[in-house]
């Protein structure tokens, strides 16, 4: 492709409850909510943006909390795990703190030289934070409630499950620009630029046999992958619609530009550009404070805000593991 990704730009992924999804990814996870906005496709419904203290590229997981939606299943077509990158000496710290709100979780186990911890969160979408080095290079929120040596610094990876992972893997190498740097049993690695930091990580693993996912509450909608800017999202939409990929057209999302498609493994891939950023409609200091609609979507403020269900500020769920 002739502009390469650049690394995970955000994951977005479905919740039911809005407050209890600002609870538990802000009051326990210790995320900011980055942007306060909805759906521009279903305006009646939130988008919440969580990440580190200035929204970058590669630390933003978001959700659309749509209240009556049906739980997913875990299968093959889909991004099955979103792990996140922590100082290496944090688990232990991170384990009673999850055990102390009664959270579904994993022991720690290592995986590829790491150390990994998994957990549901109240909607089952699996979650990972994995200690690493590279962790030391995010920018934490440092006004939230988990303790700056402890906090989450963005994404370490997410992991894809595959029927058949090869098409995956060659689209990744040829046409993204992504590098296989490590193999594990069923599972491969590859890296995106010339180091291995906060969101350059995702994982392939193969499950010949396994069913498909289904897609709903706790499930990863899509995952989107950062360009540097307009010109790179065009060549790169040309170049994937050259491979005979069926690519939609650009859309404004407001802070970033995007493109959609269905990777040959069946996981919808989005191709995001990494300006304008968030603070295109709000001073850094004030991310998430208020609810932001684009320009096209101002005019119904007031019937958008009658429709929204309530949402507070995020709740602190563990004080016992602050």
């Amino acid at each position: 492709m002739p502009a390469t990704v650049h690394g995970i730009h955000h994951i977005t992924a479905i919740a039911t409850d809005a407050q209890r999804n600002l609870d538990f990814y802000s009051g326990l996870l210790g995320l900011r909510l980055v942007k306060r906005t909805v759906n521009f496709d279903d305006p009646g419904t939130y988008h919440l943006y969580f990440g580190d203290a200035e929204g970058r590229p590669g630390t933003i997981l978001t959700f659309f909390p749509w209240r009556y939606a049906r739980r997913g299943a875990r299968g093959t077509g889909q991004v099955t795990a979103t792990a996140f990158a922590v100082p290496a000496a944090s688990l232990g710290w991170w384990h009673d703190r999850l055990a102390a709100s009664h959270v579904v979780r994993e022991d720690p186990r290592e995986r590829m030289g790491e150390e990994v911890l998994a957990f549901l969160d109240p909607d089952g979408l699996r979650l990972e934070l994995v200690a690493t080095d590279t962790a030391a290079e995010g920018g934490p929120w440092s006004a939230g409630p988990v303790p700056t040596p402890h906090a989450i610094r963005g994404f370490h990876s997410a992991t894809l499950a595959l029927a058949d992972a090869a098409p995956t893997a060659a689209l990744l190498t040829r046409e993204m620009g992504l590098r296989r740097v490590a193999e594990e049993g069923a599972r491969s690695r590859f890296a995106a630029g010339p180091a291995e930091g906060v969101g350059a990580l995702v994982d392939l693993v193969a499950r010949p046999g396994e069913g498909r996912g289904n897609v709903a509450a706790g499930s990863v909608h899509h995952i989107a992958w950062r360009v540097a800017g307009d010109t790179e999202q065009e060549e790169a939409r040309a170049h994937l619609e050259g491979l005979g990929l069926h690519v939609t057209p650009v859309l404004d999302r407001q802070y970033f530009h995007s493109i959609y498609f269905r990777e040959p493994g069946g996981v919808l891939f989005e191709i995001a550009t990494d300006p304008p950023g968030f603070g295109v409609d709000e001073p850094v200091e004030e991310l998430g404070s208020g609810l932001r609609l684009p320009p096209w979507l101002e005019p119904h403020r007031e019937r958008i805000e009658r429709t929204l269900p309530p949402l507070g500020a995020g709740r602190e769920l563990s004080a016992e593991g602050a």
